[in-house]
């Protein structure tokens, strides 16, 4: 049996257990996993068009698979990811990302979550699924994911995906809900620097913050200690401008943190963001701490590579996979999924002989067995 792509990936999932105790189990675990990642490749969105890709390309899949007993039912793929362990799965998933491209030293590592908004079942008491991600903006790779525990938030699971990775170098953005002193904590151990947004949601903080900002810009910033820089970008008919001021100050970090709970605050930004499209104007101001130096260029191009994760992850897996629609739900099976959309996404990503979107990629792929070896082969 020739060795095609697929080996490659499924080599770092071999360590996944058979969560199937049935000594009359018919279908090898690796091969479920091998046709469930391939037709979500080429567009399956259910576990029902999982099984239709699957019976529509089993002589393809024997090239490379046993298949004992042909392709599984639906319900089979179903209760074989509702059972299987969501930690083991992810494990092999970062083993896969970091295999294929480590993030490097200043990449900006960007930190979010993300609601599954139809995973919820009302009638079994279960809430929709809430996933944190971390997604690497300059190598356009989904790096980790760890989920929410029921009746939590973000809060406790963003420590827990940043112990998973290696981030030694990195600077990592985290959104307003992540600006705490443990997950700053945890950033510098790993011996990355933060950029962390801050709003009203730490009412203290940020009044000291915006009235830092108020006054400097009335009378000055001590001298030496304040960088500016304004850019402005012409896309799709709207013109956003971005104007960055980051502080560098002893005093003021002392003032701001007078115990020392933040390591290594180094710098305070503000960010003042400006969209026009026709005659309509809005305007944001948003502010940041970091351990960045007070570098305006270094750090707007950190805050500005962290909508990376809405405009090139959430955003994608919503249009062109249909996450926020997916009604899987049983078990482990929609944490399991949305890992499957997320390595699909990687492999996609990491093509760039075709010039189309993602959602045309799958479906070449879907049309095209030689580009979806290539797809694999990444």
């Amino acid at each position: 049996m020739p060795t095609l792509p697929t080996a490659s990936i499924l080599a770092h999932f071999q360590a996944l257990e058979d969560p199937r105790i049935s000594p009359a189990t018919r279908h090898k675990l690796l091969d479920v996993v091998a046709i469930a990642l391939c037709a979500v490749i080429c567009g399956a969105d259910t576990w029902v068009e999982v099984e239709a890709f699957g019976r529509a390309k089993q002589e393809w899949l024997r090239t490379f698979l046993e298949l004992p007993h042909g392709i599984p039912a639906h319900d089979t793929f179903g209760r074989v990811f509702a059972a299987l362990d969501p930690a083991q799965f992810e494990a092999g998933f970062r083993s896969w990302v970091t295999a294929v491209a480590a993030a490097s030293g200043g990449t900006v590592v960007a930190v979010d979550g993300k609601t599954l908004r139809r995973s919820h079942d009302a009638g079994q008491g279960k809430d929709a699924l809430v996933l944190v991600s971390a997604w690497a903006e300059a190598n356009r790779l989904v790096l980790g994911q760890v989920a929410v525990d029921p009746g939590s938030n973000e809060i406790p699971a963003i420590p827990a995906l940043l112990r998973q990775l290696a981030l030694a170098g990195c600077i990592v953005t985290v959104d307003a809900m992540g600006c705490q002193t443990a997950i700053a904590t945890q950033i510098a151990t790993q011996q990355a620097d933060y950029v962390l947004a801050l709003k009203e949601n730490q009412p203290t903080l940020w009044a000291a913050v915006d009235t830092a900002f108020r006054e400097g810009q009335a009378g000055g910033f001590a001298p030496g200690t304040a960088q500016y820089r304004r850019t402005v970008e012409k896309n799709h008919g709207r013109i956003e401008g971005r104007q960055v001021w980051a502080v560098e100050d002893p005093a003021l970090v002392a003032y701001l943190d007078p115990t020392g709970a933040w390591p290594r605050l180094r710098s305070v930004a503000m960010v003042i963001a400006e969209r026009r499209i026709g005659a309509e104007v809005s305007r944001e101001t948003r502010y940041y701490l970091s351990s960045l130096p007070g570098d305006a260029t270094r750090v707007g191009d950190a805050v500005r590579g962290h909508w990376g994760i809405e405009n090139r992850l959430h955003w994608v897996l919503d249009i062109a996979f249909r996450e926020d629609e997916s009604r899987v739900r049983q078990g482990h099976a929609d944490q399991n999924f949305a890992l499957l959309r997320r390595l699909a996404l990687n492999l996609l990503r990491q093509d760039t002989s075709a010039t189309m979107g993602t959602k045309a990629k799958r479906l070449k792929a879907g049309w095209d067995e030689a580009y979806l070896l290539k797809i694999l082969g990444t």
